[in-house]
């Protein structure tokens, strides 16, 4: 089926059950380089992406300027500290919206993470959801969400041989996942309860609590592009 249209698709908390988990293995790595005072209130961050958290305070730990060098040493012991955990389960559907999307639908899909890459493969792989990694984007070289969720699209335009989306709808449990949405003029929807009262103050269109209640026919309806 020709892919006219595009779903992007968060990781933590959006496909995954990992959020909790994740956070734990961000600080521990962090740890590991010396970085025991951080301020995990996320939403105080410009960027909201594994990358940028560890080098603001990386930054203000030594007084020196942040390498990218240093990311796969802080991705392997990120990835070490997670698999410590029990297996990663899925957001109750996930599993099978993958395969409706890229076997029943005219929707291509890519995954826009602001994870590191190893971790949220990881995730993926524990909760038994389809992955194309080609069409994954994470923060190992990336501060920005934008950035992470443009290089996400023009991965998917390049696997799916598609030079234009028509529409494109970004899912995300976050509010930085909306405001990526806002910021790049795409279509947003948000996942999982625990940001919903902020969903609804932004004026967000459609939410869902997991995929099982998914319908695609109700959310291009809700979204105006149907």
């Amino acid at each position: 089926m020709n892919k006219e249209n595009l779903i992007v698709l968060d990781i933590d908390d959006t496909l995954t059950i990992s959020n909790e988990k994740h956070t734990d293995a961000l600080l521990y790595a962090m740890n590991h380089f010396g970085i025991s005072k951080v301020n995990t209130d996320w939403r105080t961050y410009k960027n909201a992406s594994d990358s940028y958290i560890f080098s603001v305070n990386y930054e203000k730990t030594y007084n020196k300027k942040f390498n990218f060098d240093l990311i796969p040493e802080f991705e392997e012991v990120m990835t070490e500290h997670f698999l410590s955990f029990p297996e990663t389960p899925e957001i109750p559907g996930a599993q099978k919206i993958i395969d409706f999307f890229i076997n029943e639908t005219n929707y291509a899909i890519c995954f826009a993470t602001g994870s590191i890459l190893k971790p949220a493969l990881l995730k993926l792989q524990q909760a038994k959801i389809k992955t194309i990694t080609e069409v994954l984007e994470s923060s190992n070289n990336i501060f920005t969400r934008e950035d992470i969720v443009t290089s996400a699209i023009n991965k998917a335009k390049k696997h799916f041989g598609v030079g234009y989306f028509k529409h494109i709808i970004s899912f995300g449990d976050g509010l930085w996942d909306a405001t990526t949405a806002k910021n790049l003029n795409i279509e947003f929807v948000g996942v999982n309860k625990k940001n919903l009262e902020d969903f609804n103050k932004i004026g967000i269109k459609h939410h869902i609590d997991n995929w099982l209640e998914f319908d695609l026919n109700e959310t291009e309806k809700k979204l105006g592009i149907k």
